[in-house]
């Protein structure tokens, strides 16, 4: 990993409350296919107020596997019950077919793994253990999180990819870039930004040291593309789109990355159609006259109609 610091104010964010977060980890125990009741089984408080110092001192702990589901693993130590995320394990077929994944977790099934804690909340009864932080020297992560800070850009290796974002390994410590944050347009999942196993530059949001998360942001190392659209587009001009959506009240379509205008359906073609769809496709390569900009609002109004009389 590695960090430097960017100064531009386009790159500022507003600060992140807790609901971010919040909605972040409702994501990922629902893509694993965990609920707060299934993660740990309820401890001792000896055991809980112990596991927590382990935390807290960065131990590895040798657990054995005494289950799975959908997700990743099941384990135990002493009263508790943890889980780990099939993105933690250090080999683990992550975008395999199902039955792939279902082998491989009945695999570990009887082992013992090296595991480090990242996640401990007794109230939710949620402990989260992870086998890839624990390749880190003692102490590493807690280096990682004290020297990051919001505004740098760091380096890192793309883990996982999930329906909410990606995770990214700073080196014992992972960050996640929600799906918002890949880019100014819309993205339909991480695998069309990013692929796994590949080094990226990210933008850090914000760095919640308590709780041991970093977001992280890639489109933010980016201008937005809606702050300067006015001195770069205006009304009537005809320009090159992509049709990116069809939608049963019209077309998006893509002007440039992060830049959509939305074609209604009343600017789509003369006469009556069925459909949207009846008109054009997605990834089709048309010519649309701009009817209105509003970059506040990040809105553009598009026609398809009249085109020949229009000016370029």
């Amino acid at each position: 990993m590695s960090t430097s610091n960017t100064h531009s104010e386009d790159y500022s964010p507003p600060p992140l409350d807790e609901g971010y977060w919040s909605s972040l980890l409702n994501d990922q125990h629902a893509d694993a296919g965990m609920s707060d009741d299934n993660t740990a089984s309820f401890g001792t408080p000896a055991d809980w107020e112990e596991l927590t110092r382990i935390r807290d001192e960065d131990i590895t702990l040798e657990l054995p596997t005494v289950g799975y589901n959908r997700g990743g693993l099941l384990v135990e130590w002493r009263s508790l019950r943890g889980f780990v995320p099939a993105s933690q394990l250090t080999e683990f077929p992550i975008n395999a077919a199902e039955p792939v994944r279902r082998r491989a977790m009945l695999g570990y099934i009887g082992q013992t793994l090296p595991l480090r804690v990242i996640e401990l909340n007794q109230e939710r009864n949620r402990v989260i253990l992870s086998q890839r932080a624990a390749q880190a020297e003692p102490g590493g992560r807690q280096g990682i999180l004290d020297s990051i800070q919001p505004g740098q850009t760091i380096h890192g290796l793309v883990t996982n990819l999930v329906e909410f974002g990606a995770f990214i390994d700073l080196g014992g410590l992972e960050g996640l870039i929600h799906i918002s944050e890949l880019s100014w347009g819309r993205v339909s999942h991480p695998r069309s930004v990013l692929e796994r196993g590949q080094m990226v530059d990210a933008y850090v949001l914000e760095v919640n040291r308590a709780a041991g998360r970093i977001a992280l942001s890639l489109k933010r190392l980016r201008p937005d593309p809606w702050r300067t659209v006015d001195q770069r587009f205006a009304v009537g001009q005809v320009v090159d789109v992509i049709v990116t959506n069809v939608v049963d009240f019209g077309a998006f379509a893509s002007l440039e990355d992060g830049l959509e205008g939305l074609v209604h359906v009343s600017e789509l073609a003369e006469g009556q159609f069925l459909h949207p769809r009846n008109v054009v496709t997605e990834g089709q390569s048309i010519r649309a006259r701009i009817l209105s900009i509003d970059g506040r609002a990040r809105r553009m109004g598009l026609s398809l109609r009249d085109i020949s009389s229009s000016g370029g």
